[in-house]
């Protein structure tokens, strides 16, 4: 793997209906979390129009490449190493580990599932068929091509692909049963946070509960999870909802620990969540070959700070 960069740089390219536009006001619209200040140090430096030097008035039009360089920002550490799971010449699977991130964010641009894909991968056109959170480890499917990434990306859509969690939440939960309720956006101070909500999306979580241990608060249950459906965080949104939220989730039930972690980082919650990830681990991946059609099944085994909280 190469190093951190120094510098990161960033391409646009100008859709037909920003044609006209000031290139201040086009970055703002790629990049809406800078502000305009920020922007017009970023142009005054290194930023080019088709490869021209330009300027924060320059007018740009359809079709041209808006190209900039800034210094790269002072990302969290991060785990940057994709153990392959399974692969041929349509897909990659690879054993996510929880901490990084799948796409470029605020915090994060060079620890990234996309960043690290690229490095390894080169001269691939590789495109991800599906999303873990942040802090959920476990399989990853990359498709090889774009052939392959429309069937895999179809199956996700049809249902076709059927996923298998393991969770350790907190609480003695026993037997098994089915978590049928609709979610949306809890409205709340994080935005992103989900909850049960009347005309929310239709959701479904069947769980069976495999064996519990006590610990110095209470108890924690391993439990098994299949989503039937495929919305935001719904796993936790359902366990959280049954009453069993997940083990070290910082956002289910308790959006308040989320935004002080978000402010100050682990230090500020390290004495409240008995490990730095959410226990939730994508163990089974059940996916038609985007080829064949014949069934594929890939495996990752539960990660040794999860499994020791349930031994």
């Amino acid at each position: 793997m190469s190093g951190r960069p120094d510098s990161i740089e960033h391409e646009f390219l100008v859709e037909g209906e920003c044609g006209g536009w000031r290139l201040d006001r086009f970055l703002r619209k790629k990049i809406p979390r800078l502000s305009r200040t920020r922007l017009q140090r970023v142009i005054r430096g290194e930023c080019w129009i088709d490869g021209r030097v330009c300027k924060p008035s320059s007018v740009v039009t359809a079709g041209q490449r808006v190209t900039f360089r800034r210094p790269a920002p002072v990302e969290p550490d991060a785990p940057r190493l994709l153990p392959l799971l399974a692969a041929d010449d349509a897909f990659y699977a690879f054993d996510k580990p929880a901490g990084i991130a799948m796409h470029p964010t605020a915090k994060y641009h060079w620890s990234t599932v996309t960043s690290v894909l690229r490095e390894k991968f080169p001269d691939e056109q590789l495109q991800i068929t599906h999303r873990l959170d942040l802090e959920t480890s476990g399989v990853l499917l990359i498709a090889r091509s774009y052939e392959a990434a429309v069937a895999l990306k179809r199956a996700f859509a049809r249902r076709t692909v059927h996923k298998r969690y393991l969770a350790v939440v907190h609480g003695a939960l026993e037997g098994e049963g089915v978590v049928d309720a609709p979610l949306g956006l809890a409205g709340g101070l994080v935005r992103v946070k989900m909850g049960v909500r009347e005309g929310g999306l239709p959701s479904r979580t069947r769980w069976r509960a495999i064996r519990a241990a006590p610990v110095d608060d209470g108890i924690y249950t391993l439990v098994e999870c299949w989503p039937e459906t495929g919305r935001q965080h719904q796993i936790r949104a359902h366990l959280d909802h049954i009453g069993h939220p997940v083990v070290g989730d910082k956002l289910y039930p308790d959006e308040h620990l989320f935004a002080e972690y978000q402010d100050h980082g682990w230090p500020a919650v390290a004495t409240r969540l008995p490990l730095p990830r959410q226990a939730l681990h994508a163990t089974e991946l059940r996916f038609p070959h985007p080829t064949t059609g014949e069934e594929v099944v890939v495996h990752s085994p539960l990660p040794a700070e999860l499994s020791a909280l349930v031994p």
